[in-house]
């Protein structure tokens, strides 16, 4: 019984989530055997240099209204944006309170306020 309430709570945790918890759980593991391990394991800035690479055939597949495609390759670029958090020390819960904190605010007025904000630095 105290598996399948085990089990109910990841089915209840989003796909973002558990995918995250999985990379995290790969951070110090073997590059020799699990391809986020090898990613993570050779840093930020070749997860990020990844991450771009998969963002550009989002791009492609979208000008191509190739929808097939586009689904598939967004999976692929938001698995390689968590690896980036990963890498970086994120979570998602640090983008779900910057993403709560701009509920509710015009996307116009939410980038005015932090181009004034960047001006007065």
């Amino acid at each position: 019984m105290r598996r399948r309430a085990g089990t109910q709570k990841m089915a209840e945790q989003h796909a973002i989530d558990r995918l995250f918890a999985t990379i995290a759980a790969r951070k110090g593991g073997d590059p020799a055997a699990s391809y986020t391990a090898l990613l993570l394991h050779e840093g930020p800035a070749k997860c990020a240099k990844k991450f771009g690479e998969e963002a550009v055939e989002v791009v492609l597949a979208a000008v191509a209204k190739d929808k097939k495609a586009l689904a598939a390759e967004s999976a692929d670029v938001l698995y390689h944006l968590l690896v980036v958090w990963a890498a970086c020390g994120i979570a998602p819960a640090d983008v779900y309170r910057t993403l709560k904190a701009r509920e509710g605010q015009s996307g116009l007025a939410e980038k005015a306020s932090r181009k004034r904000k960047a001006r007065a630095q």
